[in-house]
């Protein structure tokens, strides 16, 4: 099992269900990336640190990078997401945006790879 699957494992039974997901998302639009623990959360590497995901109390939060989170701003406020500097917030319970974390995986694939 690699170090991921156990971070997922870990989790509950909700939680592992949203990261699978958000995970399969990820892995789709960051194919030639590295999965790796980064910063106690699942990564995704190449050269550069991606983008990152964790589990928290009660969200799923998404690591873009505080570049990411400025560029994606208007849509979350669209959404209702709750961001800060470089993380967005998807509560447990609601329906993940899994057309918006799609989006962000391509851009952080593209903006993070460019630095």
């Amino acid at each position: 099992m690699n170090p991921i699957d156990e971070y997922i494992a870990a989790q509950d039974e909700m939680v592992q269900e949203n990261l699978n997901e958000v995970r399969d998302v990820i892995r789709a639009q960051l194919p030639d990336a590295v999965e790796k623990i980064s910063w106690g959360m699942p990564t995704w590497w190449d050269q550069h640190n991606l983008i990152h995901m964790a589990a928290a109390k009660h969200h799923i939060g998404i690591y873009p990078g505080g570049d990411g989170v400025e560029y994606f701003t208007a849509e979350l406020k669209k959404r209702n997401l709750r961001y800060s500097k470089g993380a967005i917030q998807i509560p447990y319970g609601n329906q993940l945006p899994l057309d918006l974390i799609r989006e962000l995986a391509d851009w952080c694939g593209v903006h993070h790879r460019e630095k």
